[in-house]
């Protein structure tokens, strides 16, 4: 199940949007549970939970939450690895017609970034199965988890996924290969590099939380279609 972080009383929850009549003005940063309001363009939808199918720009510096159903994810510092996340509620204008639905996913990768990793979003996928390219991007996550010997793939994997390249690192250092294919991440494992790691004791992977590292800020406008 996901895991809900920021209304997890309902699917159905209220994000809502504001910016000034200048497409352009700055964002006002409402309360920590709410992000910011849009004027309404186009004909409002009848549906709460159904996008609105009209010319509409969310700006750039709008964040965007999402949720992710593992607790953890862990990659090494140089990996690339393929993810794809669900926005956390719905995100509607101040008419409270909805832009983009809760549930609907967004796919991209975690990449190495400025001594970390983040997610870089590349594209929406609406529940109706209609996509749209996204440029938005997570923080940069820094926080590290030291993978030892003698320790258990169980209780390193425990509630999280791993990219192929950290599996293979966990599974040279720890000794045990049995590493369930639903834990792994797409992308590409260490290959011909893993046999620089055999006998190593320990070793340091990018440790990213869900529930406060993926929500992501549009880095450009979003023209919804």
């Amino acid at each position: 199940m996901f895991n809900g972080k920021h209304f997890q009383a309902t699917a159905s929850a209220l994000i809502t949007l504001t910016i000034s009549t200048a497409a352009l003005a700055p964002l006002i940063t409402l309360a920590p549970a709410s992000a910011q309001l849009f004027p309404s363009q186009g004909r409002p939808n009848r549906s709460n939970t159904e996008r609105v199918y009209s010319s509409v720009v969310i700006p750039a510096g709008t964040q965007i939450p999402v949720e992710y159903e593992k607790d953890k994810i862990l990659v090494t510092k140089e990996e690339t690895a393929p993810l794809t996340v669900r926005v956390a509620a719905n995100i509607r204008d101040r008419n409270r017609t909805t832009l983009i639905p809760y549930g609907s996913e967004i796919s991209g990768q975690i990449e190495p970034a400025e001594g970390g990793s983040r997610f870089v979003a590349k594209e929406i996928i609406f529940p109706d199965g209609t996509t749209q390219s996204i440029n938005a991007t997570s923080q940069v996550v820094t926080r590290t988890e030291t993978v030892k010997r003698g320790a258990g793939t169980g209780n390193i994997l425990k509630g999280a996924a791993a990219g192929a390249a950290a599996a293979t690192v966990i599974a040279a250092v720890t000794g045990d290969r049995a590493i369930a294919t639903e834990e792994v991440l797409g992308g590409a494992g260490i290959g011909a590099l893993g046999g620089l790691i055999l006998g190593r004791r320990q070793a340091e992977l990018i440790s990213i939380d869900p529930n406060q590292d993926l929500d992501i800020t549009l880095q450009s406008d979003l023209a919804l279609r």
